[in-house]
């Protein structure tokens, strides 16, 4: 199989000590045989120490701060493999995974991330989103060897660091939460495929150590300002009002739907239209959108 020492496995975390030293003993016991870096977003609960400890063979970046997704960039700077796959802290790859992902992206140019199956700990259930990618109905080529997707969860993904690099990596003003479909959007817009592997599998064990409402706060603000920054003006009305009413009506999603408004400033001045068959395959997915069970903003 192709791929071997082609990708660097990066990890981000912030202040789940235990959970991160699980994931790093499964990652660095891979057969796959791939260089890990690990970036500590400002964790005030002993991680960095324990990681040195532990792990001393394992690249560590340690920020003073909670960079979010920036962090992910951060430690793309310092990887000289040409792919790089990224792995939360309850996320682990499985065995070969890397490998054929990586072979996906050496047999494909044109290929700029593969996108894996995850399955949710503890019985290893297929992840609610799963089937969608199976069915997306994104037209693709006859080559591309998997579904085609226009958005993709990073703790699952494999990315060609050209690409990623090219697009400048994740935008510092989403920081977490729905932050990779901008990413993913600017990607296809430059002519990169994205794609899913049924045979790339990841175990996520969801960490109970998170604040879901926070977290549905900036996934709704996220969307809406993806939306904006590169959807025309009736697909963004229509996609912020489908999200606006698939949420609960509460303090959260006002205070969201407030955030992505104080912010209209910058959105307008970033804003850039994806072309024409983007934002065919984006109508496309909106009726699945519309009835999923996997994006529902809860918490």
């Amino acid at each position: 199989m192709h791929g071997k020492g082609n990708a660097t496995v990066v990890v981000m975390t912030h202040n789940r000590c235990a959970e991160v030293l699980r994931t790093l003993e499964h990652m660095t016991a891979l057969p796959d045989g791939a260089p890990v870096i690990v970036v500590d977003n400002g964790s005030a609960d002993g991680t960095a120490d324990a990681i040195r400890r532990r792990f001393p063979h394992v690249r560590l970046l340690r920020h003073e701060q909670n960079l979010g997704a920036v962090a992910r960039n951060w430690a793309v700077e310092h990887t000289s493999t040409p792919y790089v796959a990224f792995c939360d802290d309850d996320t682990r790859w499985q065995p070969g995974s890397l490998l054929r992902a990586a072979a996906v992206l050496d047999r494909h140019p044109d290929v700029g991330a593969v996108m894996g199956r995850c399955l949710v700990e503890p019985d290893l259930a297929e992840d609610p989103l799963i089937p969608e990618l199976r069915a997306s109905p994104v037209p693709a080529p006859y080559w591309l060897p998997g579904p085609a997707l226009l958005s993709v969860m990073a703790g699952l993904t494999m990315f060609r660091v050209d690409a990623f690099r090219q697009v400048g990596g994740f935008h510092p003003r989403l920081w977490l939460g729905g932050e990779e479909e901008l990413l993913a959007l600017d990607l296809v817009s430059r002519g990169w495929w994205l794609c899913w592997r049924e045979d790339v599998v990841i175990h996520h064990a969801p960490s109970r150590s998170r604040d879901a409402r926070r977290r549905r706060q900036l996934g709704i603000r996220n969307t809406v300002w993806t939306a904006w920054l590169r959807r025309p003006v009736t697909a963004a009305l229509r996609r912020s009002a489908a999200v606006l009413a698939a949420a609960p009506k509460d303090r959260h999603t006002a205070a969201a739907l407030a955030e992505a408004l104080r912010s209209l400033p910058w959105v307008l001045r970033e804003r850039r239209v994806v072309p024409p068959q983007v934002e065919r395959g984006l109508r496309l997915l909106e009726e699945p959108q519309r009835h999923s069970v996997a994006r529902r903003y809860v918490g």
